[in-house]
């Protein structure tokens, strides 16, 4: 009988996630012929080829997408038995990632229902970007993720539906016949996306003022009077005020959140919190390819040169 090794199978995965031989090498602190060493030996063992010609570089072949595939499922259920035999409690732990924009309002009652389920249940928080939190889930550090886009393939359900307005310092004076001075996140951001497509859409001038990667930099900008921004209420603070359409500034949407259930397990457990989850906050059930949901961008498989996104 013929068995798969799990360190060429991760190996595999590494390729498809950072598009090159040789950032996966440099990811692994390999060298680059034996990261290629290894997938020949990966092709030998499954007798098909993984990769094919294109031009100069190499892309997985239908072969290896099927196999990165059913790769991701088992290194997800190597991890996981190697999880629960070394936890020395009874109940386990479960591993929640949510979004800082979110966490203060929408984490805690998330928390209330799973510490109502299982008092003694071990639980790890994680903050980050929704579209790292669900490459994480993908990948199985996590057990659910909180997130405002789209997951190909997964179960879900959608917890809140969150205001959308243009927010700026309290004592900030706005000048209607300047260009709107922008405070924006980086591309990854849904709300950059909202509140660029809103200005284009109404004709509305604007100007870059201020850029941060992340939430607490947009926050300070806000507070420090630099400009204006979109955001979800729930970040409203006593030092911000709401602009909207009596500034001349146009309706933004609703975001959804939704919170997706990490592919592959076979952890009662996790089943188990979701279907609480489920049945007390759920506003509906969702898979992760609906139409109209933002999808997560994913690099495209190459041999040399960096991934294209």
């Amino acid at each position: 009988m013929t068995y798969l090794d799990l360190e060429l199978l991760h190996t595999l995965t590494m390729v498809a996630r950072y598009g090159t031989f040789a950032a996966t090498a440099h990811r692994l602190g390999k060298t680059q012929s034996a990261v290629t060493q290894q997938m020949q030996r990966l092709e030998e063992r499954v007798g098909q080829p993984l990769f094919k010609r294109h031009g100069r570089t190499k892309r997985l072949s239908e072969y290896g997408q099927k196999l990165v595939e059913y790769a991701k499922q088992m290194l997800r259920i190597n991890d996981e038995a190697l999880r629960v035999l070394s936890d020395t409690t009874n109940c386990g732990t479960l591993r929640i990632g949510a979004p800082g924009g979110i966490a203060d309002s929408l984490l805690p009652k998330v928390l209330t229902h799973v510490a109502r389920f299982s008092p003694g249940l071990r639980v790890e928080i994680h903050n980050g970007r929704s579209v790292q939190l669900l490459d994480e889930l993908e990948r199985g550090t996590l057990d659910l993720a909180v997130s405002n886009r789209s997951a190909p393939g997964l179960e879900g359900i959608v917890l809140h539906h969150s205001p959308v307005v243009w927010l700026c310092a309290a004592d900030y004076v706005f000048r209607r016949i300047m260009p709107l001075p922008l405070i924006l996140s980086d591309e990854l951001s849904l709300y950059r996306k909202l509140a660029i497509d809103a200005l284009d859409r109404h004709s509305v001038s604007w100007t870059l003022s201020y850029l941060s990667p992340g939430l607490p930099g947009v926050k300070a900008a806000l507070r420090a009077g630099l400009g204006v921004t979109a955001r979800n209420v729930e970040i409203l603070g006593p030092d911000m005020r709401v602009l909207g359409e009596k500034e001349g500034l146009p309706r933004l949407p609703e975001v959804s959140y939704y919170l997706w259930r990490r592919p592959g397990t076979v952890s009662p457990l996790i089943g188990q919190v979701f279907d609480i989850l489920r049945m007390n906050m759920g506003l509906g059930t969702v898979t992760g390819d609906m139409p109209g949901m933002l999808p997560v961008h994913r690099p495209e498989v190459r041999e040399d040169g960096p991934a294209t996104v």
